[in-house]
């Protein structure tokens, strides 16, 4: 006879781990140690001599470093502690990163970029002892100019605001070329395009023109025509834009940048839903870029190492930044540095060789019918998700009413807020005591009480319906017992962060010395 089995909760019953856990430094016993390095052997010593006093005195620390002193056991304790304190793509449902791009990243992938031929190896090194990964930066190249459609790609930025920068360095010094550097001093873009857009073109010293939506939802095609002139430099777009919606008019944008002599650049970091099924140069985009650590597989690290792409048409490639990677005659492959009229560099060397070797090891593995397959399932996953929050009592999905969104949404609590006074920003606290992660919004916050949700390809129809459930939960509570959310979290290892402390740089210390000097600077003296 066997025993009944317990149905399966409806919700996840989920109690993040605590362990009050102190920071390192807190934890160090001084003369403990986790690795005995072995003396030098006398004749060696007599040999080299003191090593330390052939440095430049400006090299020299006046004291040894304060690290932390403690044994191995005790230093992997202390990190799976903190991992166990965390919410992380690998053990949760991650669909609320929204414009992120949280998808999962094979392991084999950090296997091959963690082989000590990668890791052992130097941007200085002789580039004849580097050839393998130098024909990986040079494949790939190759890879996204055909995804892109675009003629040539430089890999040389180190992340997504990096490489919309690099865009608008190209555009400057593209006019500049032609003379007209002076003239076109506007830049146009959307609200809803990835603010870095307007930021790098203001950083830039261009004047920002942002086009908002039309009635029925979509880029106003009409406000971009009257706002285009002879001083637009470039219009520089999202699509699908930050609310996940497609401009069907694309080419028409373009073609009106084109006709008054402007440039149109591409932002493609929503560019998960779209692989293999439209490309920027299909839309007559002069210049676009790609998030490597959002659409191909390459996870965004904690903030880091992000990589971006740069592709462009064939009359902006003298343009490119670098250095970068070329093939020689006899196929062998060389680092060259920008020609005369190249942006120059960015950031350092030719790349992120790992973030750069798991994009490349993505598409290898999915090749162009597994790219397609990707993105179509990425727009499945999203749209099925969006018909299961939409029958939530107070969530919407503003502009373009009715019409589908490709592979991610910008929702809205407003109408929930304003029955409950319950905030977005509440219930995404309150979703992490389930273990969720949720995002509202970059700035602007044009959607009121925004909540913005990607699932990717990644994810499962099971966990998109266990996302939807809980928010249902959450929305359920906001109504019945409000108090329950806006006193969350309870299954947490800290409680509500005040955000006086988060506003009031005078209260900031970024790192352990810092803190000790603030609040306790007798004991940081002593120390």
């Amino acid at each position: 006879m066997s025993l009944p089995v317990a149905p399966k909760p409806a919700l996840r019953r989920y109690q993040q781990a605590r362990w009050d856990e102190p920071i390192i430094f807190e934890l160090t016993t001084p003369g403990e140690r986790g690795v005995l390095v072995s003396q030098v052997e006398p004749g060696v010593r007599e040999a080299v001599g003191d090593v330390v006093a052939a440095l430049p005195a400006s090299l020299r620390r006046a004291s040894k470093p304060k690290l932390p002193e403690m044994g191995q056991m005790r230093v992997l304790k202390h990190y799976l502690r903190l991992s166990q304190e965390n919410l992380g793509a690998d053990f949760n449902v991650d669909i609320g990163q929204g414009t992120c791009t949280m998808k999962y990243a094979p392991k084999i992938n950090d296997q091959l970029a963690n082989t000590p031929q990668l890791t052992a190896m130097h941007p200085h090194q002789d580039p004849a002892d580097a050839q393998g990964v130098l024909e990986i930066v040079w494949q790939l190249e190759r890879m996204l100019a055909e995804i892109s459609g675009m003629d040539e790609v430089s890999l040389h930025t180190q992340g997504g605001s990096a490489a919309i920068w690099a865009n608008i360095a190209m555009i400057r010094a593209f006019h500049e070329a032609n003379g007209e550097g002076e003239q076109r001093r506007e830049v146009i873009t959307t609200i809803f395009s990835h603010p870095s857009n307007a930021a790098a073109a203001k950083a830039a010293g261009y004047e920002v023109i942002t086009v908002y939506p039309d009635a029925e939802g979509y880029p106003s095609l009409d406000a971009l025509k009257a706002a285009l002139s002879p001083r637009t430099a470039a219009i520089m777009v999202t699509n699908p834009e930050d609310t996940g919606i497609y401009n069907p008019a694309i080419r028409e944008w373009v073609d009106a940048a084109h006709a008054v002599g402007a440039l149109a650049s591409y932002d493609q970091a929503n560019a998960n839903g779209i692989l293999g099924v439209t490309r920027a140069r299909d839309a007559g985009f002069d210049v676009c870029h790609f998030n490597l650590h959002k659409t191909f597989g390459t996870p965004h690290g904690s903030g880091g190492p992000g990589s971006g792409a740069n592709a462009v048409s064939a009359a902006l490639a003298p343009f490119l930044p670098g250095p970068r990677v070329v093939r020689d005659d006899d196929g062998t492959f060389a680092v060259a540095e920008g020609g005369e009229l190249s942006i120059g560099a960015v950031g350092p060397f030719f790349g992120v060789i790992p973030a750069l070797v798991k994009a490349y090891s993505w598409i290898m593995a999915l090749g162009a019918e597994g790219l397609l397959a990707a993105a179509e399932t990425a727009v499945l996953n999203n749209n099925y998700l969006m018909a299961r929050v939409l029958g939530i009592p107070g969530a919407s999905a503003p502009y373009a009413t009715g019409r589908r969104r490709i592979e991610q949404v910008r929702y809205s609590w407003e109408e929930l807020y304003q029955e409950t006074g319950i905030s977005s920003e509440e219930i995404g606290v309150r979703m992490t005591d389930f273990g969720m992660h949720y995002w509202t919004s970059h700035h602007p916050y044009v959607v009121p009480q925004p909540f913005t949700l990607e699932p990717t390809e990644s994810y499962s129809m099971a966990e998109l319906d266990e996302y939807a459930a809980t928010l249902a939960e959450v929305a359920r509570e906001a109504r019945e017992t409000p108090e329950v959310v806006r006193t969350a979290p309870h299954n947490q290892t800290v409680h509500h962060t005040h955000h006086d402390d988060l506003d009031d740089p005078d209260r900031w210390a970024i790192t352990w010395r810092a803190y000790q000097r603030k609040y306790f600077p007798a004991e940081s003296v002593a120390s």
